[in-house]
């Protein structure tokens, strides 16, 4: 049975590869409502199979996943003999529950002025492979930033992705926001570190969460990094995340919460992104517009690697950048400029992590 079951999510995944979300939702709902055949035959079911809710085909395939073998289940990381002793294993628990993360310190912390920049993993991806792949300790060491990789458990979600579309996770005081702001507070009192040196970026689930806390708290973050992830509230439920992530966002851009604060924002995001589609980066810039008069943002036309780069730059009355984006023509679902022993990244003549980096420390 399980064997048979560990097919069909096989098959889901593969057609989640191929953009076809609606395909893989399909093929697992009916595999929850009919019960996976047993290998060598099919099942005879001639009666129509039972309707399930969300709720209870994400139950079910929570419960599929966690009776995987644990080989199955494991996210690709290096070897921990490989890992630098400066990146270390911690937990963090606060009133809103416990995050497990790895953080990495630089040397000579005593003489430097620091910022944290909390690193968001993308759906499958773990601290330590999303610390490879985008290269953020080795800038790190250079620029004097703490590093901090939250984990997000599988017992959280099945592919360990962040809840961005959960509306449980999309406000301030509760859920992931909650507990990932608890955790940046944290460092920010270990360190010495001001809100001003505060920093969250993320690739694709992870930077739909990234975007989740420049919206509610913005108070603790000074800027954000959005790698081909999607706009704030973009999706209430899993239905229709799996229509932004294909379409892009259905609706206007939902507003920001009110507040005397303003998180910065740097987007990138691939012309040819086949799981999360480039219209939400689009849709990124247009919700950090609002209805602000003031807010013109300029473009240019930059040739990498023979394609394009579309730069969209919006500054405030004092020139600041408030808003940049770099849509990547050719570009994939995947971090630009990382390590390709990383999951999920690729060489376009952009490093995404340095640009961001800049970016951030530009205030």
């Amino acid at each position: 049975m399980k064997s048979r079951l560990m097919d069909v999510m096989g098959d889901a995944l593969g057609l989640v590869k191929k953009g076809n979300l609606s395909g893989a939702t399909q093929r697992l709902r009916e595999a929850l409502a009919r019960g996976a055949p047993e290998r060598g035959g099919e099942r005879a079911d001639p009666a129509p199979p039972a309707r399930r809710s969300i709720g209870e085909s994400l139950g079910a395939l929570r419960a599929l996943r966690l009776a995987m073998p644990a080989q199955a289940r494991a996210r690709q990381r290096p070897s921990p003999e490989k890992l630098d002793p400066n990146f270390t294993a911690r937990a963090w628990r606060g009133a809103d529950g416990a995050l497990s993360y790895r953080l990495y310190i630089p040397a000579d912390t005593a003489k430097r002025d620091l910022a944290i920049v909390m690193m968001l993993h993308g759906c499958t991806q773990g601290p330590e492979d999303f610390a490879l792949g985008t290269r953020m300790n080795a800038l790190a060491d250079e620029f004097g930033l703490i590093v901090a990789y939250p984990l997000q458990p599988l017992s959280a979600n099945p592919s360990g992705c962040w809840n961005w579309f959960d509306k449980r996770h999309q406000t301030r005081g509760s859920g992931e926001p909650a507990k990932l702001a608890g955790l940046a507070q944290s460092l920010q009192a270990e360190f010495g570190v001001s809100r001003e040196r505060t920093f969250v970026a993320g690739l694709s689930a992870g930077g739909a969460m990234a975007e989740v806390l420049g919206a509610t708290y913005p108070d603790v973050f000074e800027a954000v990094g959005i790698h081909s992830g999607l706009p704030y509230k973009a999706a209430g439920d899993v239905a229709s995340a799996f229509a932004a992530m294909k379409n892009g966002a259905a609706s206007a851009p939902a507003p920001r919460p009110s507040s005397q604060y303003e998180s910065r924002k740097i987007i990138f995001h691939g012309g040819a992104d086949a799981t999360v589609h480039p219209d939400n980066a689009r849709r990124l810039v247009e919700q950090a517009k609002g209805d602000d008069p003031g807010f013109e943002p300029t473009q240019l036309d930059w040739q990498i690697e023979g394609g394009r780069v579309e730069r969209t730059v919006a500054r405030d009355s004092a020139g600041r950048a408030l808003v940049e984006s770099y849509l990547v023509e050719g570009g994939a679902h995947a971090w630009f400029g990382g390590d390709a022993r990383g999951t999920y990244t690729q060489s376009v003549g952009l490093d995404a992590s340095r640009v961001m980096v800049r970016f951030f420390l530009k205030h």
